[in-house]
Protein backbone atom coordinates (compact mmCIF):
# COMPACT_ATOMS: atom_id res chain seq x y z
CA UNK A 1 0.00 0.00 0.00
CA UNK A 2 3.07 2.53 0.39
CA UNK A 3 4.10 2.27 -2.81
CA UNK A 4 0.92 4.28 -3.66
CA UNK A 5 1.40 7.39 -5.67
CA UNK A 6 0.32 9.80 -3.30
CA UNK A 7 1.82 7.84 -0.54
CA UNK A 8 5.23 8.09 -2.32
CA UNK A 9 4.69 11.65 -2.92
CA UNK A 10 4.08 12.69 0.59
CA UNK A 11 7.25 10.87 1.93
CA UNK A 12 9.11 12.15 -0.21
CA UNK A 13 7.80 15.72 -0.03
CA UNK A 14 8.44 14.73 4.07
CA UNK A 15 11.75 13.49 3.33
CA UNK A 16 13.29 16.11 1.08
CA UNK A 17 12.13 18.54 3.23
CA UNK A 18 14.15 17.93 5.98
CA UNK A 19 17.06 16.73 4.19
CA UNK A 20 17.22 20.37 3.00
CA UNK A 21 16.19 21.84 6.40
CA UNK A 22 19.11 20.15 7.43
CA UNK A 23 21.64 20.95 4.73
CA UNK A 24 20.56 24.53 5.66
CA UNK A 25 21.13 24.33 9.10
CA UNK A 26 25.07 24.84 9.29
CA UNK A 27 24.79 28.00 7.28
CA UNK A 28 21.91 29.14 9.60
CA UNK A 29 23.79 28.98 12.70
CA UNK A 30 26.68 31.07 10.96
CA UNK A 31 23.83 33.44 10.02
CA UNK A 32 23.08 33.74 13.77
CA UNK A 33 26.28 33.79 14.88
CA UNK A 34 27.99 35.96 12.51
CA UNK A 35 25.62 37.99 10.87
CA UNK A 36 26.58 41.93 10.98
CA UNK A 37 25.08 43.86 7.81
CA UNK A 38 27.82 46.82 8.44
CA UNK A 39 30.54 44.72 8.26
CA UNK A 40 32.41 44.86 4.97
CA UNK A 41 34.28 41.31 6.15
CA UNK A 42 34.71 38.50 3.52
CA UNK A 43 32.85 36.68 5.59
CA UNK A 44 29.77 38.75 6.11
CA UNK A 45 30.02 39.27 1.70
CA UNK A 46 29.64 35.36 1.62
CA UNK A 47 26.84 35.21 3.88
CA UNK A 48 25.02 37.61 1.88
CA UNK A 49 25.81 35.82 -1.29
CA UNK A 50 24.74 32.37 0.11
CA UNK A 51 21.46 33.56 1.84
CA UNK A 52 19.90 34.32 -1.42
CA UNK A 53 20.58 30.77 -2.16
CA UNK A 54 19.63 29.36 1.49
CA UNK A 55 16.22 31.40 1.68
CA UNK A 56 15.30 30.44 -1.79
CA UNK A 57 15.99 26.62 -0.95
CA UNK A 58 13.56 27.30 2.45
CA UNK A 59 10.94 28.58 0.59
CA UNK A 60 10.24 26.14 -1.54
CA UNK A 61 10.36 23.39 1.57
CA UNK A 62 7.50 25.83 2.78
CA UNK A 63 5.41 25.79 -0.42
CA UNK A 64 6.33 21.75 -0.96
CA UNK A 65 4.59 21.74 2.85
CA UNK A 66 1.42 23.55 2.01
CA UNK A 67 1.11 21.64 -1.18
CA UNK A 68 1.80 18.11 1.02
CA UNK A 69 -1.01 19.31 3.85
CA UNK A 70 -4.05 19.28 0.91
CA UNK A 71 -2.20 16.11 -0.72
CA UNK A 72 -2.50 14.47 2.83
CA UNK A 73 -5.90 15.03 2.93
CA UNK A 74 -6.73 14.37 -0.29
CA UNK A 75 -5.02 11.40 -0.16
CA UNK A 76 -6.65 9.84 3.06
CA UNK A 77 -9.77 10.47 2.01
CA UNK A 78 -9.00 8.11 -1.86
CA UNK A 79 -7.84 5.58 0.64
CA UNK A 80 -10.89 5.05 2.55
CA UNK A 81 -12.19 2.71 0.06
CA UNK A 82 -9.65 0.25 0.55
CA UNK A 83 -10.79 -0.38 4.67
CA UNK A 84 -13.72 -2.51 5.86
CA UNK A 85 -15.89 0.19 7.87
CA UNK A 86 -14.36 3.50 6.45
CA UNK A 87 -16.62 5.61 4.68
CA UNK A 88 -14.44 8.96 4.02
CA UNK A 89 -11.16 9.81 5.81
CA UNK A 90 -11.97 9.91 9.25
CA UNK A 91 -11.70 5.58 8.47
CA UNK A 92 -8.36 5.70 6.92
CA UNK A 93 -6.56 8.00 9.86
CA UNK A 94 -7.65 5.58 12.46
CA UNK A 95 -6.44 2.38 10.91
CA UNK A 96 -3.99 2.63 13.34
CA UNK A 97 -2.26 5.67 16.10
CA UNK A 98 -0.23 7.67 14.01
CA UNK A 99 -3.15 8.74 11.41
CA UNK A 100 -5.02 11.80 13.11
CA UNK A 101 -1.13 12.85 14.66
CA UNK A 102 -0.10 13.04 11.35
CA UNK A 103 -1.96 15.19 9.74
CA UNK A 104 -2.41 17.68 12.90
CA UNK A 105 1.56 17.46 12.17
CA UNK A 106 0.87 18.47 8.95
CA UNK A 107 -1.57 21.08 9.49
CA UNK A 108 1.27 22.57 11.91
CA UNK A 109 3.61 22.67 9.38
CA UNK A 110 1.49 24.36 6.91
CA UNK A 111 0.92 27.91 9.11
CA UNK A 112 4.53 27.53 10.00
CA UNK A 113 5.35 27.20 6.54
CA UNK A 114 3.05 30.51 5.52
CA UNK A 115 4.32 32.80 8.47
CA UNK A 116 7.71 31.69 7.53
CA UNK A 117 7.05 32.65 3.95
CA UNK A 118 5.50 36.18 5.41
CA UNK A 119 8.32 36.81 7.49
CA UNK A 120 11.12 36.14 4.28
CA UNK A 121 9.28 38.61 2.21
CA UNK A 122 9.28 41.38 4.79
CA UNK A 123 13.09 40.64 5.70
CA UNK A 124 13.46 40.63 1.74
CA UNK A 125 12.74 44.07 0.90
CA UNK A 126 13.61 45.61 3.83
CA UNK A 127 17.42 47.10 3.41
CA UNK A 128 19.73 45.93 5.99
CA UNK A 129 17.51 42.15 6.27
CA UNK A 130 16.33 42.87 9.99
CA UNK A 131 14.75 39.81 10.30
CA UNK A 132 17.54 37.27 8.54
CA UNK A 133 18.68 35.94 12.19
CA UNK A 134 14.76 35.04 13.07
CA UNK A 135 14.21 33.52 10.05
CA UNK A 136 16.91 31.32 10.55
CA UNK A 137 16.28 30.68 14.00
CA UNK A 138 12.94 29.46 13.17
CA UNK A 139 14.41 27.26 10.70
CA UNK A 140 16.66 25.63 13.29
CA UNK A 141 13.39 25.42 15.75
CA UNK A 142 11.23 23.85 13.08
CA UNK A 143 13.38 20.85 12.49
CA UNK A 144 11.56 18.65 15.51
CA UNK A 145 8.52 19.43 14.01
CA UNK A 146 9.68 18.77 10.44
CA UNK A 147 11.17 15.51 11.71
CA UNK A 148 8.36 14.26 13.47
CA UNK A 149 5.92 15.04 10.55
CA UNK A 150 8.33 12.13 9.00
CA UNK A 151 8.25 9.87 11.59
CA UNK A 152 4.55 10.02 11.79
CA UNK A 153 3.86 9.72 8.20
CA UNK A 154 6.43 6.59 7.72
CA UNK A 155 4.56 4.79 10.64
CA UNK A 156 0.79 5.61 9.11
CA UNK A 157 1.73 4.83 6.26
CA UNK A 158 3.75 1.45 6.89
CA UNK A 159 1.29 0.52 9.34
CA UNK A 160 -1.67 0.27 7.11
CA UNK A 161 -2.94 -3.07 6.23
CA UNK A 162 -6.07 -3.76 4.01
CA UNK A 163 -7.58 -5.91 5.94
CA UNK A 164 -7.77 -4.53 9.31
CA UNK A 165 -11.15 -2.99 9.97
CA UNK A 166 -11.60 0.36 11.28
CA UNK A 167 -14.17 2.67 12.74
CA UNK A 168 -16.16 5.25 10.58
CA UNK A 169 -16.70 8.73 10.81
CA UNK A 170 -20.47 8.14 13.15
CA UNK A 171 -18.09 7.11 15.88
CA UNK A 172 -16.12 9.83 15.89
CA UNK A 173 -18.65 12.78 15.33
CA UNK A 174 -21.68 11.41 17.34
CA UNK A 175 -22.96 13.39 20.59
CA UNK A 176 -21.79 10.28 22.53
CA UNK A 177 -18.42 10.23 21.93
CA UNK A 178 -16.02 10.20 24.41
CA UNK A 179 -13.93 13.62 22.81
CA UNK A 180 -13.86 17.13 22.22
CA UNK A 181 -16.02 16.67 18.77
CA UNK A 182 -18.54 15.50 20.32
CA UNK A 183 -18.70 18.45 22.71
CA UNK A 184 -18.92 20.52 19.89
CA UNK A 185 -21.45 18.20 17.60
CA UNK A 186 -23.66 18.69 21.08
CA UNK A 187 -23.91 22.28 20.95
CA UNK A 188 -27.46 23.64 19.71
CA UNK A 189 -28.35 24.99 16.19
CA UNK A 190 -28.76 28.30 17.08
CA UNK A 191 -26.19 29.11 19.81
CA UNK A 192 -23.76 27.45 17.20
CA UNK A 193 -25.04 29.80 14.27
CA UNK A 194 -24.30 32.97 16.76
CA UNK A 195 -20.95 31.76 17.72
CA UNK A 196 -20.00 30.91 14.19
CA UNK A 197 -21.63 33.84 12.25
CA UNK A 198 -20.69 36.86 15.27
CA UNK A 199 -17.32 35.27 15.10
CA UNK A 200 -16.43 35.23 11.31
CA UNK A 201 -17.67 38.97 11.26
CA UNK A 202 -15.70 40.23 13.55
CA UNK A 203 -12.73 38.85 11.93
CA UNK A 204 -12.84 40.06 8.70
CA UNK A 205 -14.05 43.46 10.12
CA UNK A 206 -11.20 43.23 12.36
CA UNK A 207 -8.94 42.24 9.01
CA UNK A 208 -10.24 45.07 7.20
CA UNK A 209 -9.90 47.70 10.09
CA UNK A 210 -6.53 46.82 9.92
CA UNK A 211 -5.96 47.13 6.17
CA UNK A 212 -7.18 50.66 7.26
CA UNK A 213 -4.96 51.32 9.31
CA UNK A 214 -2.25 49.33 9.37
CA UNK A 215 -1.47 49.84 12.69
CA UNK A 216 -0.03 47.64 15.95
CA UNK A 217 -2.80 47.32 18.02
CA UNK A 218 -5.60 46.39 14.90
CA UNK A 219 -2.47 44.03 13.63
CA UNK A 220 -2.62 42.22 16.85
CA UNK A 221 -6.17 42.00 16.71
CA UNK A 222 -5.94 40.11 13.17
CA UNK A 223 -3.91 37.70 14.61
CA UNK A 224 -6.14 36.85 18.04
CA UNK A 225 -9.38 37.47 15.27
CA UNK A 226 -7.87 34.81 12.89
CA UNK A 227 -7.09 31.75 15.60
CA UNK A 228 -10.42 32.85 16.98
CA UNK A 229 -12.00 32.34 13.46
CA UNK A 230 -10.52 29.03 12.74
CA UNK A 231 -11.70 27.67 15.40
CA UNK A 232 -15.13 28.96 14.97
CA UNK A 233 -15.32 27.81 12.17
CA UNK A 234 -14.51 24.36 12.37
CA UNK A 235 -16.76 24.10 15.38
CA UNK A 236 -19.90 25.90 13.32
CA UNK A 237 -18.94 22.66 10.32
CA UNK A 238 -19.11 20.36 13.13
CA UNK A 239 -22.30 21.45 14.68
CA UNK A 240 -24.30 22.47 12.09
CA UNK A 241 -22.64 23.24 8.51
CA UNK A 242 -22.10 19.75 7.71
CA UNK A 243 -25.44 18.40 8.78
CA UNK A 244 -27.21 21.07 6.63
CA UNK A 245 -25.23 19.75 3.13
CA UNK A 246 -25.38 16.05 4.59
CA UNK A 247 -29.71 16.84 5.04
CA UNK A 248 -29.37 14.45 7.92
CA UNK A 249 -29.71 15.49 11.63
CA UNK A 250 -27.02 13.29 13.03
CA UNK A 251 -23.96 13.45 10.41
CA UNK A 252 -22.06 15.78 11.49
CA UNK A 253 -18.75 14.32 9.70
CA UNK A 254 -16.14 17.26 8.32
CA UNK A 255 -14.22 14.97 6.22
CA UNK A 256 -17.70 13.56 4.13
CA UNK A 257 -17.59 17.27 2.91
CA UNK A 258 -14.48 16.27 0.84
CA UNK A 259 -16.42 12.96 -0.94
CA UNK A 260 -17.36 13.26 -4.79
CA UNK A 261 -21.53 12.86 -3.74
CA UNK A 262 -20.93 15.67 -2.10
CA UNK A 263 -19.72 17.33 -5.09
CA UNK A 264 -16.02 17.80 -3.40
CA UNK A 265 -18.20 20.91 -1.68
CA UNK A 266 -15.74 20.15 1.05
CA UNK A 267 -12.63 21.82 -0.94
CA UNK A 268 -14.48 25.26 -1.27
CA UNK A 269 -15.04 25.52 1.95
CA UNK A 270 -11.77 24.61 3.22
CA UNK A 271 -9.37 26.61 1.15
CA UNK A 272 -10.58 29.85 1.59
CA UNK A 273 -10.82 29.43 5.63
CA UNK A 274 -7.08 27.59 5.69
CA UNK A 275 -6.15 30.88 3.32
CA UNK A 276 -7.85 33.74 5.52
CA UNK A 277 -6.29 32.08 8.44
CA UNK A 278 -3.00 31.70 7.43
CA UNK A 279 -3.16 35.58 6.35
CA UNK A 280 -4.42 37.02 9.30
CA UNK A 281 -1.40 34.90 11.78
CA UNK A 282 1.09 36.02 9.44
CA UNK A 283 -0.15 39.61 9.57
CA UNK A 284 -0.50 39.54 13.49
CA UNK A 285 2.87 37.96 13.47
CA UNK A 286 4.93 40.38 11.27
CA UNK A 287 3.17 43.44 13.68
CA UNK A 288 5.75 42.09 15.96
CA UNK A 289 8.85 43.48 14.23
CA UNK A 290 7.18 46.86 13.48
CA UNK A 291 9.73 48.59 15.55
CA UNK A 292 12.29 47.63 13.38
CA UNK A 293 13.42 50.94 11.15
CA UNK A 294 13.84 49.73 8.13
CA UNK A 295 10.53 47.67 7.98
CA UNK A 296 8.68 51.01 8.68
CA UNK A 297 7.93 50.95 4.84
CA UNK A 298 7.46 47.48 4.02
CA UNK A 299 5.31 46.29 6.80
CA UNK A 300 1.95 48.19 7.06
CA UNK A 301 2.19 47.23 2.84
CA UNK A 302 2.53 44.14 3.40
CA UNK A 303 0.28 43.28 6.58
CA UNK A 304 -2.28 45.63 4.86
CA UNK A 305 -2.38 43.20 1.69
CA UNK A 306 -2.56 40.21 4.27
CA UNK A 307 -5.21 41.36 6.11
CA UNK A 308 -7.53 42.23 3.06
CA UNK A 309 -6.73 38.54 2.11
CA UNK A 310 -7.86 37.03 5.06
CA UNK A 311 -11.19 39.56 5.14
CA UNK A 312 -11.72 38.33 1.40
CA UNK A 313 -10.88 34.83 2.60
CA UNK A 314 -13.75 35.19 5.67
CA UNK A 315 -16.09 36.34 3.06
CA UNK A 316 -16.07 33.83 0.56
CA UNK A 317 -16.17 31.06 3.48
CA UNK A 318 -19.10 32.62 4.78
CA UNK A 319 -20.77 33.15 1.44
CA UNK A 320 -20.10 29.23 0.62
CA UNK A 321 -21.49 27.97 3.73
CA UNK A 322 -24.38 30.07 3.85
CA UNK A 323 -25.30 28.94 0.11
CA UNK A 324 -24.45 25.04 1.38
CA UNK A 325 -27.37 26.47 4.04
CA UNK A 326 -29.40 27.98 1.74
CA UNK A 327 -29.55 24.81 -0.52
CA UNK A 328 -30.60 22.15 1.74
CA UNK A 329 -34.12 20.97 2.62
CA UNK A 330 -32.74 20.16 5.93
CA UNK A 331 -34.73 22.12 8.93
CA UNK A 332 -32.72 23.40 11.97
CA UNK A 333 -33.88 25.75 13.67
CA UNK A 334 -37.76 26.59 14.35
Amino acid sequence: MIFQPAIIALLLAAGLSLAMLLIASPFALQVIRHWDITSGSERQLRLERLTYLFSTLVAFVCVMQIAAALLFVFNADKLSVMFVGAMCAVGALNVNDYGFPALYAQLGLFFLATTWLAINHADAHARDYPLVRLKYALLLAALPLFALSLWLQLRYFLGLKADVITSCCGSMFSEGSPNLASEVTALEAKPAMLIFYGTLLAAMAVSLWHRQRRDDVSGYATGLAAAAAFVASISGILAFVSLYVYEHPHHHCPFCLLKPEYDYQGYALYIPLFAATAAGLAAGVLRLFSRRPSLARVLPELTGRLAGVAAFGYGAFLLIASSMIWRSNLVLLD
